[in-house]
This record gives structure tokens, C-alpha cells and sequence, in this order.
């Protein structure tokens, strides 16, 4: 076996060990959303469906957004882990491109490189889909979200947010649900 092969087969089996989504050759280039307004999409957005991840681990999960500067958005992710603390991370996004403002980076690390967060389909006021993806060499990652501005979305929408999914070679079967209840996630509200 060569360097790359010897690299490629411990991250793959350090990613699939903490519930990655791996998959052979390079990311998909999907469309993006037309016409992307950032300040349409700020405020929150509940978790309804992900492709797992190890740095989420917890229900109820939400994003909001708010305009830090010009060009800048602020993001804060929260979620209710199991021992009923409130898990939070702060960060920022910024456009790739003034040509395609739905491809954003977001990082929440000094330091760290940025990832991908691309806004495939939203329409500002129920629905978001977000599609994620890093090449690993002979291999990506990927991450995917399906966004409400409420706790619950109607499964007809979910199953046309699927169907892009899968038109970019993501295994919508990987996906799980969040659990938004009301009840459950009330310590979020308070």
C-alpha cells in the first residue's frame, strides 16, 4: 500500500467509527439557490433532518442568523444534549463569490479552514436545504440539513428536498430526524 492509500483507509475508518458520511471520488457540484438574499435568510431556522456528524450530538438543534458586519454573517448553533444542557457554538459565513452569494464559508475556529455551506433550495420563509461537502482525495465527506423556521415541516416538502438530495448522489437513507417536540426541547425556550 502506498502513503495515500495507508491516509485514505485511517480516515476512512476514523470517519465511519464516528458516523461520517463517506463516499468514494470527489464532491457533486449542485446547483446552488438563484438570486440568494442573505437578509431573507437571517433569523432561526430549526434542525428537521442531517446527515450524522460527529460534532452534533444532541435534539432540538437550531441555527440562527444575524448580520455581523457587511458581508458577514454571524451563525450560533445550539442543541439539548441528553443530560439536558444546552450545547452552543458561534461562528461566521461569508460568500465564495458575489456570482454565487448561496455558496457561503463558515468557520467556527480561529485557525481553522472554513467549510462549505451551500444553500441549494430555501424559500426564506418555511423551508432550507443546506448541502456541505469536503474532498478527502479519493474520497469526500459530506453533510446535509433540511431547515424550517418552525419545529416541524410538512413531509411533501421533505420528500421534494429529498429528491434533490439524491439527484446529487446523496443517500437520503443515511438521513435522521431531529427531534424538535415541544415538550423535550422546552429548555431551549427558557
Amino acid at each position: 500500500m502506498n502513503a495515500l492509500q495507508v491516509f485514505s483507509f485511517t480516515l476512512l475508518s476514523v470517519l465511519a467509527v464516528n458516523a461520517q458520511v463517506i463516499v468514494p471520488g470527489r464532491c457533486p457540484k449542485p446547483s446552488v439557490q438563484k438570486n440568494f438574499d442573505a437578509a431573507r435568510y437571517l433569523g432561526t431556522w430549526y434542525e428537521i433532518k442531517k446527515l450524522p456528524h460527529t460534532f452534533q450530538k444532541g435534539e432540538c438543534s437550531t441555527a440562527t442568523y444575524s448580520l455581523k458586519s457587511p458581508g458577514v454573517v454571524g451563525v450560533l448553533n445550539k442543541e439539548l444534549l441528553a443530560d439536558g444542557s444546552i450545547n452552543s457554538i458561534s461562528g461566521s459565513a461569508v460568500s465564495q463569490s458575489p456570482s454565487e452569494p448561496a455558496k457561503l464559508l463558515v468557520s467556527f475556529f480561529d485557525n481553522s479552514p472554513p467549510a462549505p455551506y451551500w444553500v441549494l433550495s430555501t424559500d426564506y420563509h418555511s423551508y432550507s436545504l443546506v448541502y456541505s461537502c469536503t474532498d478527502l482525495g479519493v474520497l469526500h465527506v459530506e453533510f446535509a440539513w433540511v431547515m424550517s423556521r418552525q419545529p416541524t415541516l410538512l413531509e411533501d416538502t421533505v420528500e421534494e428536498l429529498y429528491n434533490s438530495l439524491s439527484s446529487i448522489g446523496v443517500s437520503v437513507d443515511k438521513m435522521i430526524t431531529t427531534n424538535q417536540d415541544e415538550a423535550y426541547c422546552s429548555a431551549m425556550h427558557q
